[in-house]
């Protein structure tokens, strides 16, 4: 038996067909739209929790130059995964690129990687939506049973002295719940409401930088680069690149808006459009926000869960306080929305392909979207978001992410001299030394995850494989062209 079955990629051309003949998904989703689903995805629980520990922590107020700096890295990625997605306008993303690149066996491990990146990271920040819900109710005096307030096997101390070990967190399940609901609606639907949502976080961003403006205190943002400690990634120059590699992961989530091709109406076009221009906007708000919040708390002060509560006391405006527990719920909501929209599509595309059941693919009558795969992946998610911890779940989550861009960015490479004379819309500038720019420093965070991640990571791409070889690799449909066409 040859190993070289496992390496075979789909054809670019037969891929770039069966999207303009695919009629399976509506195509409805415009630039703009595109643009609104990347800032869904991507501002979130970063910019309200990413912030202050690596401000507090590396960087201090030259936490502006980290952003920039993971921005530029975020950038190299985005651009490569403009030019894919204007040449293979597939709603499978990164899964479809390396299926086409670099074979279906490497295709299979990034189609878990990013299960691993969408499924847990949405677990992860309905967590945190929960968090920030509850305590926006608690306000009000609205509570939720303790022992339905948090994941399972927390143990929460009572005003009274005794404790409750809680069973799952409810708030987490219900916006899942929800969020999957809106999914199943369709894209047209799912867009419109992140549309509407990402309006209203914004708005609170961009209210938060102009009243900080006016509470700033310069004196807090010297020395600009505090001395480094000794230690390397405490501060100083090494504190910024430090500092960059944990802001890194506040941008991922523009990989997203390619999963949205075969559900676009000018996919060649509007998919750069959405990738670069989402990245371009949060870049912009990212560093905006973080010079305020440095301006107005000394960085030593910012090493919290709930950097900009800080802020808000320095600021003395309580009333403003519920206009940010608004924007962060309001925040999360898109970036669990955005995920399991994504999961979802990333699966679709792999059904398609034969590595999975064929049922599952099955699109609605009256919503067209695959129902049977929204609700699975909601199932999931709720489940996992509403029983794990979120430190269980974040740097898991991370790992998938840097591999997938990894090889999106090496994928990059290969299709330019392999299929050079297939028509680009988009064209990453700089090839190779672009895409190699963006690998080499994916390459080094990963390289700084904890050795346990890479054990889970290896337990669960150990189990993928063993269904890819028991039943993807015998009905891919690259083994039977014929039944399938």
């Amino acid at each position: 038996m040859s190993i070289k079955k496992y390496f075979r990629c789909r054809s670019v051309e037969g891929l770039i067909e069966e999207a303009q003949k695919s009629k399976d998904l509506s195509r409805s989703l415009s630039a703009f739209q595109l643009v609104m689903l990347g800032i869904g995805a991507i501002i979130g629980a970063g910019i309200f929790v990413f912030t202050g520990s690596a401000a507090g922590q590396h960087a201090g107020p030259a936490i502006t130059l980290s952003f920039m700096l993971a921005g530029l890295a975020c950038a190299c990625v985005a651009l490569c995964y403009a030019e894919l997605a204007s040449m293979i306008p597939v709603s499978g993303s990164s899964y479809t690129y390396a299926y086409s690149s670099l074979g279906e066996l490497p295709a299979w491990i990034i189609a878990c990687m990013i299960m691993l990146t969408y499924c847990l990271g949405a677990a992860s920040v309905a967590s945190g939506w929960s968090g920030y819900a509850q305590s926006f109710l608690a306000d009000y005096n609205i509570f939720f049973p303790v022992i339905l307030s948090d994941s399972f096997g927390t143990v929460v101390q009572l005003d009274d002295g005794t404790t409750v070990t809680t069973l799952f967190d409810l708030p987490a399940l219900m916006i899942v719940a929800l969020v999957t609901f809106v999914v199943f609606k369709g894209s047209e639907t799912s867009a419109w409401v992140n549309t509407i949502i990402v309006f209203i976080k914004m708005f609170v961003l961009f209210a938060f930088i102009v009243l900080g403006a006016t509470k700033i205190d310069p004196a807090n943002w010297h020395p600009f680069i505090p001395k480094n400690t000794g230690v390397f990634g405490e501060f100083g120059w090494s504190g910024v690149i430090s500092g960059a590699s944990v802001i890194f992961l506040a941008y991922t989530g523009f990989d997203a808006v390619a999963t949205a091709a075969q559900e676009t109406k000018n996919p060649k076009r509007d998919l750069p459009i959405g990738i670069i221009g989402s990245l371009l906007v949060c870049i912009f708000v990212y560093v905006l926000v973080s010079a305020v919040l440095t301006g107005i708390v000394p960085y030593k002060e910012l090493n919290v869960a709930e950097p900009m509560a800080i802020a808000l006391n320095k600021m003395n405006m309580p009333w403003f306080s519920v206009v940010i527990k608004i924007g962060a719920i309001a925040g999360l909501t898109t970036v669990v929305l955005v995920l399991i929209y994504g999961a979802v599509r990333i699966l679709y595309a792999v059904t398609h392909d034969g590595l999975l059941p064929k049922f599952l693919s099955k699109t609605h009558k009256k919503t067209h979207t695959p129902h049977i795969l929204t609700f699975l992946v909601g199932l999931l998610v709720a489940t996992l978001g509403s029983v794990l911890s979120v430190d269980k779940l974040v740097k898991l989550a991370n790992f998938g992410a840097l591999v997938t861009f990894s090889i999106v960015c090496i994928g990059t490479i290969y299709l330019r001299y392999k299929k050079p004379n297939i028509k680009r819309e988009f064209r990453c500038p700089l090839v190779p030394f672009i895409p190699l720019a963006g690998t080499a420093l994916l390459i080094s965070i990963l390289s700084s995850l904890p050795k346990e991640i890479f054990l889970y990571a290896g337990i669960w791409t150990g189990f993928m494989l063993l269904v890819y070889f028991l039943y993807g690799s015998k009905h891919s449909h690259l083994l039977h062209p014929r039944k399938h066409n």
